[in-house]
């Protein structure tokens, strides 16, 4: 019973205040609807993009999503950003001013955003009092975080050719110091090929040479013998070698062409899933949540100075009766 008096008390008293509360209401919604409109406050539009990363390596343990993420945020895109758009002259930021370039980045943080979304995905969103600049900046993010992928993995790509073209150069000196030397055995010592000629050895030193060893050249079969013992086996090493040094020639070959059809390849990085517009329709500020915000404070204080009041006034009461 006693909860209900007072529950009943507390109903008079709004009650007895309820023209006072209802002056508070209107007054907080016409100055929260004054104060948040163009006047005081410029509204800001809001152009946004989705974009999944697309032939990014990432360096470490981080995913593709992150790394993308780690482009955007690098402070080199941000200066692109402010001199193309001239952002300090846009956002009323003198260049005298002390703290010109900080103020300037945090007024950059606060109208564009770039975070991860549970998708792995990455949304961009930029706001701007004009719309157009606002989907303008969305699309030149975009296309610069490009460009820097872009160059720094042609860089990658143009050091790989370097490197591959250096190798092949020392491969090709190897190869032609081996085949001058199988070149001199051939000339030198008349071996060709091994295994043939030995055989064609075997058979003149048997004199089986079609049964008929009146035509076997004796001292032709004699130093080619001699020859092949001396130099046979010198010849298999450097024709092996050699084999070894084309085949690895092919290897370093595949991956410099490779790497330069990768130098002169346009790679994108990103692929936009949902792409900016031009917005019609403000996005800062909400004039709803303002005035509710308003109205709400301007309640909670008026019902804190009546209840000071009615306090103060039960306490004077108390003394008279006592």
């Amino acid at each position: 019973m006693e909860k209900y008096f007072n529950n009943k008390s507390i109903v008079l008293i709004l009650w007895k205040w309820k023209w006072h509360l209802g002056v508070v209401v209107v007054a907080a919604v016409l100055l929260a609807a004054l104060f948040s409109s163009s006047l005081f406050i410029t509204p800001k539009f809001s152009s946004k993009a989705i974009i999944y990363p697309s032939n990014v390596a990432p360096y470490s343990e981080e995913s593709e999503t992150e790394q993308l993420l780690q482009w955007l945020q690098a402070r080199d895109i941000k200066d692109s950003m402010i001199q193309k758009f001239d952002l300090g002259k846009h956002y009323e930021i003198g260049k005298d001013y002390e703290h010109y370039y900080s103020t300037l980045l945090y007024e950059y943080s606060q109208n564009v955003s770039i975070t991860k979304t549970q998708y792995e995905s990455i949304e961009i969103e930029v706001l701007d009092k004009d719309p157009q600049q606002a989907k303008d900046m969305v699309e030149t993010l975009i296309e610069l975080v490009n460009n820097k992928i872009r160059r720094i993995q042609r860089a990658k790509y143009e050091e790989v050719v370097e490197i591959n073209k250096r190798l092949m150069h020392e491969k090709e000196k190897e190869i032609d110091s081996v085949r001058s030397i199988i070149q001199n055995l051939g000339k030198n010592y008349g071996i060709i090929d091994v295994e043939n000629q030995a055989q064609e050895v075997t058979e003149g030193y048997l004199r089986t040479v079609d049964g008929n060893a009146s035509r076997i050249n004796t001292q032709g079969v004699n130093r080619l013998k001699s020859n092949l013992e001396e130099k046979g086996g010198e010849f298999l090493v450097y024709r092996a070698y050699i084999v070894n040094l084309m085949t690895r020639y092919n290897e370093i070959k595949a991956q410099y062409e490779q790497a330069y059809k990768d130098v002169n390849k346009q790679f994108t990085f990103t692929n936009t899933v949902t792409a900016p517009f031009v917005s019609d329709k403000k996005a800062y500020p909400v004039r709803w949540l303002i005035v509710l915000y308003t109205v709400v404070a301007a309640l909670i204080l008026s019902l804190v100075v009546i209840a000071i009041i009615e306090n103060k006034r039960s306490m004077e009461l108390f003394k008279e009766e006592s």
